[in-house]
C-alpha cells in the first residue's frame, strides 16, 4: 500500500484535520506515516499545504516528489493548481469549487473551470452548498474528504473511526456531524 496526498487550501479551512484524520487513519492500520506541512503569512487566510505520505513499506522523506502525488485534495480551487507539478500522471484532484477570494487578482472563476475541463481525473465539488443543505456548516472539509475516500487507500471504516478518535472530546453531537458529512461527501461523488 503506498498513497502520496497533497492537501491544500487557505488557513482555516480545516486542511490539518483533514491531514489529522488520514493519519489517524493510517497509524491504526499499522502504515508507516510521514507528514510535513507548509503554513501561509497567517493562519487564517494564508495558503496551508500538506505532504502526507502513507505506506505499508518504511518511507525516507515526508515530501511528495514533483509528478508522485496520487491524490491532490484541495479546498480552494486555485490552490490545487498550484499544487499540480506534484500530481502524478494517473493521480486525482478533489477539490471545492468554491473559491476563498482572499487576494486582488483573484482569476475568474470561469478561467479555472476551464483548466479543470481539461483534466481527466477531477472532482469539483460545491462542499460549501452540500454542508449548509445537509446541516452540517462546520464540516465541508469532512464532505471533501468523503469525496475523496475512493482514492487515498485507507478504508471507510477506518477513516470513521479516525473521526471518532479526533472529534472524541467534542462531544458525541460534533463526531455525528461528521460522519454525516463524510457520508455526504462519498455519495456526491460520480
Amino acid at each position: 500500500m503506498k498513497a502520496d496526498i497533497i492537501l491544500c487550501g487557505v488557513g482555516g479551512q480545516g486542511i490539518l484535520t483533514i491531514a489529522t484524520i488520514i493519519g489517524e487513519a493510517a497509524i491504526k492500520e499499522g502504515l508507516y506515516i510521514k507528514q510535513a506541512e507548509v503554513h501561509g503569512m497567517s493562519q487564517r487566510g494564508g495558503d496551508v499545504q500538506s505532504n502526507l505520505r502513507i505506506s505499508s513499506l518504511p518511507i525516507h522523506s515526508d515530501l511528495i516528489p514533483l509528478g508522485h502525488a496520487d491524490v491532490i485534495i484541495a479546498m480552494e480551487p486555485m490552490e490545487a493548481l498550484r499544487y499540480l507539478p506534484y500530481l502524478g500522471k494517473d493521480g486525482w484532484i478533489i477539490t471545492s469549487s468554491t473559491p476563498f477570494v482572499n487576494i486582488p487578482n483573484y482569476p475568474d472563476f470561469e478561467l479555472l473551470k476551464s483548466e479543470y475541463s481539461r483534466m481527466k481525473n477531477v472532482v469539483l465539488l460545491d462542499i460549501e452548498k452540500l454542508a449548509n443543505e445537509n446541516g452540517v456548516p462546520r464540516s465541508s472539509n469532512i464532505i471533501l474528504l468523503g469525496a475523496a475516500i475512493n482514492h487515498i487507500g485507507l478504508g471507510r471504516e477506518k477513516i470513521e473511526t479516525a473521526i471518532r478518535t479526533v472529534f472524541s472530546r467534542k462531544g458525541e453531537a460534533v463526531i455525528e456531524a461528521n460522519l454525516k458529512a463524510l457520508e455526504v461527501g462519498a455519495k456526491n461523488v460520480i
